[in-house]
């Protein structure tokens, strides 16, 4: 199958290039950079040099659709949402790595994201894609929002305990630590290598648009409105996500009983990795993977469960989730091109 992707010389498209490369189902057929078309892909990126010899073009769904049965969006925000449209009425199925169809409210989106929303009709037809719990209707889905790096790390370690009565819903507090890429390719002075080395930077306290994604999934699936206190840092590494999220428990249970309920809900999640008791995972030990690590505590004094989630971010937390969502959409084994062991160190 031939798949487009659009944004072609970003972070997540870059990342896309390489998982495709590798799976035996799939084929790069078209790259869109508006900004940079006409050029050779190896101009941007000289380490695909007689690997991926391809010339950049332009967005034309018409084309895209000669050539093409499925389109990868690692657009900006605010850029997709106008292009999906016309994309699903070419007859292509759309993944969408951006945020443009994640939330159901238009006016949480122009409150958080800042850009006009996206037409209801398609707000509508969007199948949110967090694969380990959205599997069945990722199956027919043919526009698929892709979640965000930050919510797949969050939400992934929080569920097993929130679809219990376990839990206290309302002392979610989540400590995530993201990676440069994170911020992406464009130039900022808050990416700055002299900004950002032997440094460590809380930023978008109270703002970040992830936020409502996390709350809409979680109250989701716990079926009861939820808020979460939610605190970004950018720490000095390129790639990965440490997500410490702290809930107050409602009984005395143990870590083995928690860990009991992770390893059950889990049990056939095959790139979720609960780590076993008294092992926490670190970003090192998931990078270049599409593996979610999860470590557990419970500490019997403050009666507080303490979660440790990990993932690359380009690769779970972007394209890596993609893939797989792909994968399911096709009725391909979900690990279809994405059994690569992390890299070590």
């Amino acid at each position: 199958m031939k798949v487009a992707i659009i944004g072609g010389t970003g972070y997540g498209a870059i990342e896309l290039i390489r998982l495709i490369n590798k799976h035996p189902y799939l084929e790069i057929g078209t790259v869109v950079s508006n900004s940079q078309a006409g050029t050779q892909f190896s101009e941007a990126y000289p380490h695909l040099l007689n690997i991926v010899d391809l010339s950049l073009e332009t967005f034309d769904p018409s084309e895209l659709s000669k050539n093409n049965e499925m389109v990868f969006l690692a657009t900006p925000s605010g850029v997709s949402k106008d292009m999906v449209p016309q994309l699903l009425k070419a007859g292509i199925k759309c993944v969408d790595l951006s945020g443009d169809f994640r939330l159901r409210s238009t006016v949480e989106y122009e409150s958080w994201y800042k850009h006009s929303p996206a037409d209801e009709n398609y707000l509508n037809q969007a199948v949110y894609g967090l694969s380990e719990i959205y599997t069945e209707n990722i199956k027919n889905a043919n526009l698929l929002s892709n979640p965000g790096c930050y919510p797949t790390a969050a939400t992934l370690g929080l569920l097993p305990i929130l679809k219990t009565s376990l839990a206290d819903y309302k002392s979610i507090i989540i400590d995530a630590k993201s990676g440069v890429s994170g911020a992406g390719r464009g130039l900022s002075l808050t990416s700055h290598y002299g900004e950002i080395n032997e440094n460590i930077r809380a930023y978008k306290l109270g703002a970040h648009q992830h936020i409502p994604e996390i709350e809409q999934t979680l109250s989701d699936e716990a079926q009861t409105p939820i808020t979460i206190s939610f605190t970004t840092h950018l720490v000095p590494m390129t790639r990965g996500i440490m997500c410490t999220t702290y809930i107050n428990l409602k009984d005395n249970i143990s870590t083995e009983e928690v860990h009991e309920l992770y390893d059950e809900f889990y049990k056939n999640k095959p790139f979720v990795r609960v780590r076993p008791i008294g092992n926490l995972p670190s970003t090192k030990e998931v990078l270049g993977s599409n593996y979610c690590d999860i470590g557990l505590h419970v500490d019997p004094r403050t009666a507080r469960l303490t979660i440790i989630s990990v993932i690359d971010n380009l690769v779970k937390g972007a394209a890596g989730q993609a893939i797989q969502n792909a994968n399911i959409m096709n009725g391909w084994d979900e690990q279809t091109g994405l059994s690569d062991i992390p890299m070590y160190p």
